[in-house]
Protein backbone atom coordinates (compact mmCIF):
# COMPACT_ATOMS: atom_id res chain seq x y z
CA UNK A 1 0.00 0.00 0.00
CA UNK A 2 1.43 3.16 -1.05
CA UNK A 3 2.19 6.02 1.36
CA UNK A 4 1.35 9.10 0.99
CA UNK A 5 5.26 10.45 0.42
CA UNK A 6 5.43 7.39 -2.23
CA UNK A 7 2.40 8.62 -3.77
CA UNK A 8 3.41 12.81 -3.63
CA UNK A 9 6.93 11.77 -5.38
CA UNK A 10 5.57 9.99 -8.25
CA UNK A 11 2.90 12.96 -8.42
CA UNK A 12 6.40 15.20 -8.89
CA UNK A 13 7.76 12.99 -11.26
CA UNK A 14 4.19 12.45 -13.20
CA UNK A 15 4.58 16.54 -13.13
CA UNK A 16 7.22 17.08 -14.26
CA UNK A 17 7.15 14.40 -16.93
CA UNK A 18 9.34 12.04 -15.93
CA UNK A 19 9.70 8.09 -14.32
CA UNK A 20 11.76 7.07 -11.38
CA UNK A 21 15.40 7.49 -12.36
CA UNK A 22 17.07 4.21 -13.33
CA UNK A 23 20.70 3.82 -11.79
CA UNK A 24 22.95 2.40 -14.39
CA UNK A 25 25.64 -0.58 -12.82
CA UNK A 26 28.98 1.16 -12.37
CA UNK A 27 27.51 4.90 -12.28
CA UNK A 28 28.71 7.79 -10.11
CA UNK A 29 26.42 9.59 -7.96
CA UNK A 30 25.05 12.75 -8.90
CA UNK A 31 26.74 12.70 -12.40
CA UNK A 32 25.08 14.72 -15.27
CA UNK A 33 22.35 12.75 -15.63
CA UNK A 34 21.35 12.68 -12.42
CA UNK A 35 21.51 16.10 -11.62
CA UNK A 36 19.42 17.36 -14.58
CA UNK A 37 16.62 14.71 -13.76
CA UNK A 38 16.18 16.34 -10.00
CA UNK A 39 16.93 19.68 -11.74
CA UNK A 40 13.56 19.46 -14.08
CA UNK A 41 11.89 17.69 -11.16
CA UNK A 42 12.55 20.60 -9.44
CA UNK A 43 11.75 23.47 -12.02
CA UNK A 44 8.11 21.64 -12.65
CA UNK A 45 7.44 21.32 -8.93
CA UNK A 46 8.10 25.39 -8.54
CA UNK A 47 6.58 26.09 -11.90
CA UNK A 48 3.37 24.53 -10.65
CA UNK A 49 3.23 26.06 -7.60
CA UNK A 50 4.17 29.65 -9.16
CA UNK A 51 0.89 28.91 -11.08
CA UNK A 52 -1.20 28.31 -7.38
CA UNK A 53 0.07 31.32 -6.15
CA UNK A 54 -1.58 33.44 -9.59
CA UNK A 55 -4.73 31.57 -9.36
CA UNK A 56 -4.89 32.40 -5.80
CA UNK A 57 -4.24 36.26 -6.67
CA UNK A 58 -6.76 35.80 -9.35
CA UNK A 59 -9.39 34.27 -6.95
CA UNK A 60 -9.43 36.19 -4.50
CA UNK A 61 -9.81 39.77 -6.93
CA UNK A 62 -12.72 37.75 -8.70
CA UNK A 63 -14.18 36.85 -4.94
CA UNK A 64 -13.77 39.91 -3.03
CA UNK A 65 -17.31 40.85 -2.41
CA UNK A 66 -18.14 43.28 0.01
CA UNK A 67 -20.98 41.75 1.83
CA UNK A 68 -23.87 43.34 4.30
CA UNK A 69 -24.21 40.12 6.62
CA UNK A 70 -21.42 39.80 8.66
CA UNK A 71 -21.84 35.97 8.82
CA UNK A 72 -20.82 35.98 4.90
CA UNK A 73 -18.39 38.33 5.23
CA UNK A 74 -16.73 36.29 8.13
CA UNK A 75 -17.26 33.16 5.52
CA UNK A 76 -15.37 34.80 3.21
CA UNK A 77 -12.25 36.45 5.37
CA UNK A 78 -11.79 33.00 6.68
CA UNK A 79 -11.70 31.55 3.42
CA UNK A 80 -9.18 34.19 2.35
CA UNK A 81 -7.31 33.43 5.10
CA UNK A 82 -6.94 29.94 4.86
CA UNK A 83 -5.80 30.05 1.27
CA UNK A 84 -2.87 33.19 2.61
CA UNK A 85 -1.35 30.60 4.93
CA UNK A 86 -1.65 27.95 2.17
CA UNK A 87 0.50 30.22 -0.51
CA UNK A 88 2.43 31.42 2.69
CA UNK A 89 3.69 27.84 3.06
CA UNK A 90 4.06 27.50 -0.33
CA UNK A 91 6.02 30.86 -1.12
CA UNK A 92 8.72 29.37 1.63
CA UNK A 93 8.48 25.96 -0.21
CA UNK A 94 9.78 27.89 -3.72
CA UNK A 95 12.09 29.28 -1.95
CA UNK A 96 13.48 26.18 -0.66
CA UNK A 97 13.70 24.93 -3.84
CA UNK A 98 15.22 27.85 -5.30
CA UNK A 99 18.11 27.09 -2.91
CA UNK A 100 18.11 23.77 -4.00
CA UNK A 101 18.42 24.32 -7.79
CA UNK A 102 21.71 26.43 -6.54
CA UNK A 103 22.71 23.88 -5.28
CA UNK A 104 22.47 21.88 -7.81
CA UNK A 105 24.26 24.48 -10.12
CA UNK A 106 27.12 24.57 -7.48
CA UNK A 107 27.53 21.03 -7.78
CA UNK A 108 26.79 20.96 -3.76
CA UNK A 109 23.91 18.44 -4.45
CA UNK A 110 22.49 15.06 -3.09
CA UNK A 111 24.79 14.79 -0.26
CA UNK A 112 24.05 15.22 4.18
CA UNK A 113 25.08 18.51 5.04
CA UNK A 114 25.79 17.09 8.38
CA UNK A 115 27.88 13.64 7.75
CA UNK A 116 28.67 14.20 4.14
CA UNK A 117 27.46 11.14 3.17
CA UNK A 118 25.31 10.28 -0.30
CA UNK A 119 21.31 10.56 0.59
CA UNK A 120 20.80 8.50 -2.35
CA UNK A 121 18.29 8.76 -5.29
CA UNK A 122 15.18 7.52 -4.25
CA UNK A 123 14.95 9.61 -0.76
CA UNK A 124 15.92 12.78 -3.01
CA UNK A 125 12.82 11.86 -5.79
CA UNK A 126 10.18 11.25 -2.61
CA UNK A 127 11.85 14.61 -0.80
CA UNK A 128 14.15 16.93 -3.51
CA UNK A 129 14.70 19.47 -0.92
CA UNK A 130 16.15 17.13 1.48
CA UNK A 131 19.67 18.20 2.72
CA UNK A 132 19.87 15.28 5.19
CA UNK A 133 20.22 11.63 4.55
CA UNK A 134 18.17 9.73 7.08
CA UNK A 135 20.27 8.80 9.83
CA UNK A 136 20.67 12.68 10.45
CA UNK A 137 17.21 13.94 9.93
CA UNK A 138 16.17 10.91 12.48
CA UNK A 139 18.62 12.28 14.65
CA UNK A 140 17.64 15.82 14.64
CA UNK A 141 14.02 15.31 14.78
CA UNK A 142 14.71 13.20 18.24
CA UNK A 143 17.11 15.87 19.09
CA UNK A 144 14.27 18.35 18.92
CA UNK A 145 11.80 16.60 20.33
CA UNK A 146 13.75 16.49 23.79
CA UNK A 147 14.33 19.85 22.97
CA UNK A 148 10.43 20.97 23.13
CA UNK A 149 9.58 17.71 25.84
Amino acid sequence: MPTENSHKSLGLLALAGLTPYQEKDGEEYMNDGQLEHFRRLLKAWRDQLREEVDRTVHHMQDEAANFPDPVDRAAQEEEFSLELRTRDRERKLIKKIEKTLKRIDDDDFGFCDSCGIEIGVRRLEARPTADLCIDCKTMAEIKEKQMQG
